[in-house]
């Protein structure tokens, strides 16, 4: 099989941090997303992106792509992995942590591959379970949502295997997080005699959002604010999942501080998190000569000095 450089899949580095991978990801799969990129292979290219996520995320099963990727060099053309080789992680991921999703028969012959479980009635044999990731935006996480699963799985008809196309339309429960599995029982493969169908699985990932940063069921918004606003204070808007809202910025505001907009975070089973506004003062990009006479004034005027605990 073909060796995938999941380095070079997201654009990085091989010793690149995981800040670095993490910015790579979410700008890729945005980039991708099928719901915003009706290009053809715009969809290969998102799970190739969060197939290479997946891999590089955990310390764990890096460390082991790392030793596998310097083989993989050398191993020309084709790859397989050295003889013996077992992910110590195995398919659970280090910890033991299950991920699922529609990988790369590279992914899983490193990590290993969910599949049928083999459950056998007395008249019969269960069907394959399917497995597929689910794309959610944050916006459909607080609020209801039914969205259109497309996948294959296998059926026996006249006693021949083949796949067939399924569709669904699926209720996605809010407070839904990223990592978690739905299990739709008996949406799998068709079973053997009279044994019943497998499960169908849905494995979330949330699409990386251009302004909201997740923690938990919190959200965090870097708010830009002037250098006068934060000294002066100011009311602006700010943009949350369901809606922009007025937010009132105090004077002598700090770059870092952070204020707490309640509820208007992700939903929990008993309400909804917190959005956090992180103030952060951006300069202006440049300066002329009446402005920069405004900068030295205030410089002689405010007798301040950030750096004086330094002296003590």
């Amino acid at each position: 099989m073909e060796f995938k450089d999941y380095y070079q899949i997201l654009g990085v580095q091989p010793d690149a941090d995981d800040k670095a991978i993490k910015t790579a990801y979410r700008k890729l799969a945005r980039k991708y997303h099928p719901d915003m990129n009706p290009d053809e292979g715009a969809e290969e290219k998102f799970k190739e992106v969060a197939e290479a996520y997946e891999a590089l995320k955990d310390a764990g099963r890096r460390a082991e792509y790392d030793e596998l990727r310097r083989y993989g060099g050398r191993a020309g053309g084709g790859f397989e992995p050295p003889p013996g080789w077992q992910s110590s992680a195995g398919f659970g991921g280090a910890g033991g942590q299950h991920f699922e999703g529609d990988f790369s028969d590279f992914f899983n012959s490193i990590f290993g591959g969910p599949g049928g479980d083999g459950h056998h009635s007395r008249s019969g044999r269960r069907g394959q379970d399917a497995e597929i990731e689910m794309p959610i935006f944050l916006e459909e996480t607080v609020s209801e949502t039914s969205k259109l699963v497309e996948y294959r799985i296998p059926v026996i008809e006249n006693g021949q295997m083949k796949e067939v196309k399924k569709s669904l339309k699926v209720k996605i429960p809010p407070g839904v997080q990223d990592g978690e599995r739905i299990r739709l029982k008996g949406q799998g493969g068709s079973g053997m005699g009279e044994g019943p169908s497998g499960d169908l699985y849905l494995h979330i990932r949330l699409v990386p959002h251009p302004l909201f940063d997740v923690e938990g069921h919190n959200l965090v918004l870097t708010v830009p604010l002037a250098p006068w606003e934060a000294a002066l204070g100011t009311k602006i808007t700010v943009p949350t999942l369901t809606g922009k809202i007025n937010l009132t910025i105090a004077p002598n505001s700090q770059a870092g501080q952070r204020l707490r907009i309640k509820g208007k975070g992700l939903s929990t089973k008993t309400g909804r998190g917190d959005l956090f506004a992180l103030l952060k003062v951006v300069m202006p990009p440049s300066t002329n000569s009446k402005t920069t006479a405004l900068w030295q004034s205030l410089s002689e005027e405010a007798d301040f000095d950030p750096r004086a605990q330094w002296s003590n």
